[in-house]
């Protein structure tokens, strides 16, 4: 098989509703499609979300990127030389994360649609589906508890609430959401906006309000102090801006700062980075969960898949694609009362002849 067309398409997505985490209010995102054309008539797709705070890129990047590097290094190449493809591109320092995870979705949906099977059987099949959160941005209380129960009287069970400018405010809705939805799983995400003294306060004070993940509460400089949690609190503490790369999955793990880890595709460089992050903190014994960036509905297609093929790999945070008011792509997967299902299909469940 050879890639005889490259072609990249640029789409700038609206937000139905602006949402505001501890760092920024987030109004649209932009996301790029990449289209690998073989001489086998497969057509590999693939997806990148930039995002200049986690990703350090910005849309012009990735389309220099497209055009000074990945053009001429994907073009006549074989997508089966995948390792030496993605090694090459990683050595490129202008081909930063997401575009990296976009050309990496694109061949493991060539070659997975080339063997004739759904990515996550040509990966590994673990499990056939996967629950995943849906997250309420920063609110006003009552907002907050509006958006959760139309959330809920859509079928969804976990809801992750973002917080981090005011922890007794964050502590407030948790134990209102708790006491008015008994069954409901809560997780936080405190996108490192929370001091020492206030991470250790909150997570004292939501002890027996059963919050199944605390997220990021501390600014990356300050992660050494998650040392401190395992001493003063029984909360278990999730990493996610802390994990960008293999080497900090090392650092964590070596020190024992954490008890999870969020692999999102777009901040690690794609599926095949995602194994090996993820081996490591099988070793260490982390749980990890598939989050993901404002990404649409290939990008989430590509987490669900590498979600499904490890068993390690507990918890989803898949749900970007239901905040665009429109999405390029629709059917790529099924969304069944919280719960979500590849739709069967080869590759990321694409078809070849797809357009746009």
């Amino acid at each position: 098989m050879k890639i005889t067309n490259v072609s990249l398409r640029r789409f700038d997505l609206e937000l139905s509703e602006p949402y505001q985490i501890a760092y920024e209010t987030v109004y649209s995102a932009t996301n790029f499609i990449l289209q690998l054309e073989t001489d086998t008539k497969i057509i590999g797709f693939g997806c990148a979300a930039p995002d200049f705070v986690v990703t350090k890129e910005k849309p012009e990047e990735v389309e220099e990127a497209f055009q000074n590097t990945l053009l001429p290094a994907l073009k006549g190449a074989n997508p089966f030389h995948f390792t030496k493809i993605m090694h090459d591109l990683k050595l490129q320092k202008t081909v930063k994360s997401s575009a990296l995870a976009m050309v990496d979705m694109a061949l493991y949906d060539l070659i997975s649609k080339f063997s004739g099977v759904p990515l996550y059987k040509f990966l590994g099949v673990y499990r056939e589906s996967i629950p995943t959160s849906v997250t309420i941005g920063i609110l006003p209380f009552e907002e907050t508890m509006q958006k959760a129960k139309e959330w809920i009287n859509k079928g969804f069970f976990i809801l992750k609430i973002k917080g981090g400018l005011d922890w007794e405010e964050d502590f407030h809705k948790l134990k209102t959401l708790r006491e008015r939805f008994p069954k409901l799983t809560l997780r936080y995400d405190g996108n490192q906006g929370l001091t020492l003294v206030q991470a250790l306060n909150f997570s004292k004070a939501v002890e027996n309000l059963e919050v199944e993940i605390i997220e990021q509460p501390l600014l990356i400089s300050e992660e050494k102090h998650y040392f401190d949690f395992s001493e003063k609190t029984s909360q278990p503490i999730m990493a996610d801006e802390s994990i960008k790369t293999l080497k900090d999955t090392f650092r964590l793990a070596k020190d024992n700062l954490v008890d999870m880890i969020n692999i999102k595709l777009m901040k690690v460089g794609g599926i095949q980075e995602a194994f090996h992050i993820n081996s490591v903190a099988k070793s260490a014994g982390y749980e990890v969960m598939v989050g993901c960036l404002d990404e649409c509905q290939l990008g989430i297609s590509a987490g669900l898949h590498f979600a499904l093929s490890r068993p390690n790999i507990e918890y989803a945070d898949l749900d970007s694609f239901l905040d665009f008011s429109s999405d390029p792509f629709k059917d790529l997967f099924f969304l069944k009362n919280g719960i979500l299902y590849p739709n069967g299909k080869n590759g990321l469940g694409l078809e070849s002849n797809f357009k746009f």
